[in-house]
């Protein structure tokens, strides 16, 4: 505990936050007095610190190496700019964007302080905004290398960093090796043990709001409002994020109505105090949006996650409870993924140039597999990677990506990441020529699900206090391997870490079913849990459900015999 106590002096000494100083500098009297509490807490943050991956960094505000604040910014990003510097024969220029959580603004100009005193041509975006609007301006600006402060849609007391790369990587989220090489080079400036002599600079610039008018004028025109927007009653909610500002000026470039906001919603707030979890797909956080939808007795609710790079959609249905239902993630893909295809189509089909080569589909592996029948109805190509969009944005030749886990990029020409406000004014594009037509959202499923089949998915999220649960669960897959999923027999397991279809090796366990059923068991990248993701393709809705029902059943059995 001697050596604990002596790192945590250490870090309160080089610690420019009054705030998480006088957290530290109580944890230690409490632990000097023999409280084991404090003691355990003060294990927790100085044990190990937070991993610098493919996603970044994310983790819990707070002091010590585990957690999220200024020190360990300051290495991530002195670590960051070195890395920079080593691959680039001349300055690297890298711009920096932030949301409206706790810190983000901090955190962002320590960023550009630290990369301008390390030399680099640092760019602070004009003020919090969007993820999409940094993932623009790395392409846009012709940057090396971007970073957004954001923990996108994780809880309240979360905080992220977000590292993308500009040049042959096309402002696309850093992928292996680039991780490893960067986190070299943030270990190198903590061990050397004091951000205090860091060279800062304030001779960062500030981006010209012609960034932002840019995005909103790209994102406008990937689907200007079609005949039948007129008066479409609709609701809107920011889940207390960025995205309003920017939703609401690209809505009046593109020529749709102004919706109905949730107020309570509507603004930045890094405290989410309407919400228990800022995440549109987590249960009662779209419940203000029903609300507000029926008070006015709209068509359709619309939603953005904290930095607006996830939608959500919500319809009227009278059999849900409260009479609106959330689509899924991938009844949403499936809807923009038909739409994307069939421009793609007639645009000349498979011959026809998405970036990168011919026309293509791609989504994550565990998204459904109704993508890849759009793509092959169609004639286009079709990719399914792993999980997370700097997977998917490199699909050779993608002009439409999905995760199930509402994130869609739409035009992968202007951004390569999920962007929520260009998929929402996709989705907003074919409602409103539905309508022109007299149908509605609900009818362009119905029509989906005529042409290609009944596709339906389920999620179970198991939640743990103690990661190592997750690897024991995987572990015992693996050792003994299903031989059925309730009264379904197992015909095929993938395992990603032996390498499968030529994807990158990954935690993942594919279970193909005799029914044509498929069941993935992975854990999360960013949040201590653990996912199955349940699909299934049936001659009709309602036989899809029932297959989806016993699938579901069969999968939390398992669960139970292996935890």
């Amino acid at each position: 505990m001697n050596a604990r106590l002596d790192a945590a002096r250490a870090w309160i000494a080089q610690d420019p936050d009054a705030v998480t100083r006088a957290e530290l500098e109580d944890l230690v009297a409490r632990v000097e007095t023999g409280d084991a509490e404090a003691a355990a807490d003060l294990e927790d943050r100085f044990s190990t610190r937070l991993a610098f991956g493919t996603a970044g960094l994310r983790g819990t505000l707070g002091a010590g190496p585990n957690r999220m604040n200024r020190v360990l910014v300051a290495q991530a990003a002195a670590g960051f700019a070195a890395y920079l510097r080593e691959r680039s024969s001349g300055t690297p220029t890298v711009v920096v964007g932030y949301d409206g959580r706790r810190n983000s603004d901090v955190f962002a100009r320590d960023s550009v302080e630290i990369f301008a005193g390390a030399g680099l041509n640092a760019i602070l975006l004009p003020r919090l905004l969007p993820t999409p609007v940094l993932a623009f301006a790395v392409r846009h600006l012709g940057a090396d290398a971007g970073v957004m402060v954001t923990a996108s849609h994780n809880p309240p007391d979360d905080n992220g960093y977000k590292v993308y790369l500009g040049g042959a990587d096309e402002g696309a989220q850093i992928v292996s090796p680039a991780d490893a090489e960067i986190a070299a080079h943030i270990q190198r400036i903590a061990d050397e043990g004091d951000v205090t002599v860091l060279p800062r600079s304030v001779g960062y610039a500030n981006a010209p709001e012609s960034v932002v008018e840019a995005y909103v004028a790209a994102t406008a025109a990937v689907a200007p409002a079609p005949t039948g927007a007129e008066g479409l009653n609709w609701v809107y909610t920011a889940m207390h994020g960025v995205g309003w500002e920017t939703v609401s000026r690209v809505l009046t470039e593109a020529g749709y109505p102004q919706p109905t906001v949730v107020e309570a919603q509507i603004h930045p707030d890094g405290r989410f105090p309407t919400v228990a979890f800022p995440n549109p797909e987590e249960p009662g956080a779209m419940d203000l949006s029903f609300e507000t939808a029926r008070a006015v007795d709209a068509e359709l609710v619309i939603a953005n996650d904290p930095d607006a790079d996830r939608l959500a959609v919500a319809i009227p249905d009278a059999d849900a409870e409260g009479g609106w239902r959330r689509l899924t993630g991938n009844e949403i893909g499936l809807l923009l993924g038909w739409r994307a295809a069939r421009a793609a189509a007639g645009s000349g089909g498979s011959d026809a140039e998405g970036p990168g080569g011919a026309a293509s589909l791609a989504c994550s592996l565990v998204s459904s597999p109704g993508l890849q029948a759009v793509a092959e109805h169609y004639g286009l190509a079709f990719h399914s990677t792993l999980t997370g969009f700097k997977w998917i944005s490199r699909a050779p030749g993608m002009v439409f990506g999905f995760e199930e886990a509402l994130g869609y990029l739409v035009n992968p020409g202007t951004v390569r990441d999920k962007d929520g406000i260009s998929a929402a004014v996709a989705l907003l594009g074919m409602a409103s020529a539905a309508r022109a037509e007299g149908r509605t959202v609900a009818d362009l499923l119905q029509e989906f699900r005529e042409t290609f089949g009944a596709f339906a998915s389920d999620q179970i999220s198991i939640r743990v206090s103690d990661v190592s649960e997750i690897a024991g669960i995987m572990a015992s897959l693996r050792a003994q391997p299903p031989s059925a999923v309730g009264e379904v027999a197992v015909s095929r397991i993938d395992d990603l870490l032996q390498g499968v279809d030529g994807l990158p090796l990954g935690d993942v366990l594919r279970l193909w079913l005799d029914d044509g059923s498929r069941l993935i068991v992975r854990p999360s990248g960013t949040e201590p849990k653990l996912k199955l993701y349940l699909d299934v393709r049936g001659s009709s809705a309602k036989k899809a459900a029932r297959r989806l029902a016993a699938l579901r059943a069969g999968a939390e059995e398992l669960l139970v015999s292996v935890r």
